[in-house]
C-alpha cells in the first residue's frame, strides 16, 4: 500500500508542481497568457503529436479499442447527463461541452507519461486527438448548428496527426538532426500546458460554485460509466484499461472557456464549471490514480 501511494504522489507532484508554479507566477505578474497559449496549441502541441506518432512504429490495431473507449468516454458522458441537465433545468450548451470534453492536453499526456513512462506516449495522444477532434467538430456543433467540420483540416493539430500517420504508415525515418528537432519543440508542449493551466486557474469565479461542484463530480463519473459499460465489450490490455479510466475521469479542459467566450455562451459560469472541476482534480485523480494503478 505504501509503494503504491509513493506512486502516486510521484506521479501527481510533478503535474501539480507545475500547475502551482503557474499559478503563483500568475498571481504575481498577472501575465497576459493569450500569445503563449495560441503558440502552445498551433505550434508545439503539433510537434509532440507529430512525434508520438514518428518516434516508433504506431501499430494502428493496438490502438482501436482504445480510440473507441476514448469516444464512448466522451460521447457518452454527454447523453449520460442530457436528461440529468434537462430535468435541472440547465442550459445545454453551457453545461454538457465542459462535461465531455476534458484536460486531455494539459492535464492527460503528462499524467499518463509519468504513471507509465515513455512507452505509454501514443496511447495518450491518441485518447488526446480522439478528444480534440471531437470537441472541435461535436463540441461545436452542439454550440452552433452550423458549424462545418472540414474545417478540421486547417488546425495545425489535425495537420500534425495526418502527417504523423503519413509518415508512419509508410515507415519514413526522420535523419536524426531533424528528428532531435521535432522533439526539443515537442518538449516545450507539456510543462507550458500546466504552466498555463496553473495561471488560469486564478480566474475561479465562485459565484456558480454550486454548478461548478456539481459538474466536478458529475462529469468525470459519467464518462467513467461510460468506460465501465463498453470495456468489457473492447479488447483492452491492463494498462490500456487503467489509461482509459484516468482519460475518463479528468476535469474539464480550459479549451472549454475560450469556446464559451468565442460564441458567447455564458463564459462565465463555464469558466466556473471547468475551473472547479480542475481544482476538485486534486482529490479526484489520485483516487482514480489508485484505483487504476492498484
Amino acid at each position: 500500500m505504501l509503494d503504491t501511494a509513493l506512486r502516486i504522489f510521484s506521479i501527481i507532484f510533478p503535474v501539480f508542481a507545475c500547475t502551482g508554479l503557474g499559478a503563483a507566477y500568475g498571481y504575481r505578474y498577472r501575465p497576459d497568457m493569450s500569445v503563449v497559449n495560441r503558440l502552445n496549441m498551433e505550434f508545439f502541441a503539433p510537434f509532440l503529436v507529430f512525434w508520438a506518432l514518428v518516434n516508433q512504429p504506431f501499430d494502428f490495431p493496438a490502438y482501436r479499442d482504445l480510440a473507441i473507449g476514448g469516444v464512448a468516454a466522451v460521447l457518452g458522458a454527454g447523453l449520460l447527463l442530457l436528461p440529468i441537465a434537462r430535468l435541472l433545468k440547465l442550459n445545454l450548451k453551457t453545461f454538457l461541452p465542459p462535461m465531455m470534453f476534458n484536460n486531455s492536453g494539459n492535464m492527460g499526456i503528462p499524467l499518463v507519461l509519468f504513471a507509465f513512462g515513455e512507452g505509454a506516449l501514443q496511447a495518450a495522444v491518441v485518447l488526446f486527438i480522439i478528444e480534440m477532434v471531437l470537441h472541435f467538430s461535436v463540441g461545436f456543433y452542439i454550440l452552433d448548428h452550423r458549424t462545418r467540420p472540414l474545417q478540421l483540416l486547417k488546425m495545425p493539430m489535425i495537420q500534425a496527426t495526418l502527417s504523423g500517420l503519413l509518415f508512419s504508415g509508410l515507415h519514413i525515418s526522420l535523419p536524426d538532426a531533424l528528428a532531435n528537432t521535432v522533439k526539443l519543440l515537442g518538449q516545450v508542449s507539456i510543462p507550458l500546458l500546466l504552466f498555463s493551466l496553473g495561471v488560469r486557474l486564478l480566474d475561479v469565479n465562485f459565484r456558480d460554485w454550486k454548478l461548478g461542484a456539481f459538474g466536478a463530480i458529475a462529469g468525470p463519473a459519467a464518462s467513467i460509466a461510460c468506460v465501465l459499460l463498453v470495456s468489457p465489450l473492447l479488447n483492452l490490455d491492463q494498462t490500456q484499461y487503467a489509461q482509459l479510466i484516468i482519460f475518463a475521469a479528468l476535469p474539464p479542459a480550459v479549451l472549454n472557456v475560450l469556446v464559451a467566450e468565442q460564441y458567447q455562451q455564458e463564459p462565465q459560469r463555464v469558466a466556473s464549471i471547468v475551473l472547479l472541476g480542475n481544482l476538485a482534480s486534486l482529490i479526484i485523480m489520485p483516487v482514480v490514480l489508485w484505483f487504476a494503478l492498484g
